[in-house]
């Protein structure tokens, strides 16, 4: 085993007799919207997402599915799993199977298993001193979700989150791979501060990020501001605890970056020279930097 659970990594890896890494990985959760075929379709991009950060190629799928019996018509049952085997078979991969069970709340996600050649393995615990962060997706999707369920979030904004969830990583993974990547992670429940912390503590250095270059989903900010924040934003700052400084940062927009995401984008640490080329590449923005001292993570307007 190469990559385990010690390291709050985004999935397993283990090194097959022929030299190649299988990486396994899996997640689930409870709808983010209303329509189930969209629904199956982004808990799949999302547990899809595991396998890019690590940077390899998702092989095989199966689903993992906690049906409340008697409470939704099969036609919806239907519409999630063609929507979680779409974004499977955009992907390259193959659906397997998998297991359900009868529970009270509809749960849905994939247990994934990747390739990739040794030489291409990223993780979370390499990233150095003079690194730049690039991330490749907007944050916000968890109050936006929040105002929707609230019936208070304008369509523009529904819109862009959905379809921003809707999008593999594998774009951007592959755009990674022409370059030097020293570390990856994916930006998921624990929010770009709580998943950015777990690569510092993991690499042994403090990530330094410039909340003015973080890119917004539309209106997260006025949102946060008018107090559609979900608890995990608060439990991601607890996550972090001290190891998290804050330097000048509005207190709406910390609620943004510390904000539980689903389906979110791919952040590097990679050489300065890699990190132009993805952002000339229309593929991140540069977001901050990794510089030398204790496992930390500093955010500053």
């Amino acid at each position: 085993m190469l990559v385990g659970f010690d390291s709050a990594d985004d999935a397993g890896v283990v090194r097959l007799p022929d030299g190649r890494l299988l990486i396994q990985t899996l997640d689930f959760f409870t709808p983010i919207v209303d329509d189930p075929y969209t629904f199956g379709a982004i808990a799949a991009v999302n547990s899809l997402s595991d396998v890019y950060a690590m940077g390899g190629t998702p092989l095989t799928a199966m689903n993992i599915l906690c049906w409340p019996k008697n409470q939704l018509p099969v036609e919806a049952l239907q519409e999630l799993l063609r929507g979680g085997a779409d974004k499977v078979h955009e992907a390259g991969a193959a659906l397997v199977g998998g297991h359900s069970v009868t529970d009270k709340e509809l749960k849905y996600g994939l247990s994934v298993s990747g390739i990739v050649e040794e030489p291409g393995l990223w993780t979370n615990a390499g990233a150095r001193p003079g690194d730049r962060l690039v991330l490749t997706s907007a944050v916000g999707t968890g109050i936006i979700a929040t105002a929707v369920k609230r019936n208070d979030c304008p369509q523009d904004a529904e819109s862009a989150s959905i379809a921003q969830m809707l999008q593999l990583n594998d774009t951007a993974m592959q755009a990674g791979a022409r370059g030097v990547v020293h570390a990856c992670t994916d930006i998921t429940g624990n929010g770009l501060v709580g998943h950015a912390w777990e690569m510092a503590k993991a690499s042994g250095v403090t990530v330094q990020i410039r909340a003015s270059r973080v890119p917004l989903l539309p209106h997260a900010r006025a949102l946060a501001a008018a107090g559609h924040l979900t608890a995990g934003e608060r439990s991601n700052r607890r996550y972090v605890g001290s190891a998290l400084r804050w330097q000048g940062v509005p207190a709406d927009l910390q609620s943004v970056l510390v904000d539980p995401q689903t389906s979110g984008g791919l952040l590097f640490a990679l050489p300065a020279d890699d990190a132009a080329r993805l952002v000339d590449d229309g593929v991140g923005v540069e977001v901050g930097q990794v510089v030398a001292g204790p496992a930390a993570v500093v955010v500053a307007d």
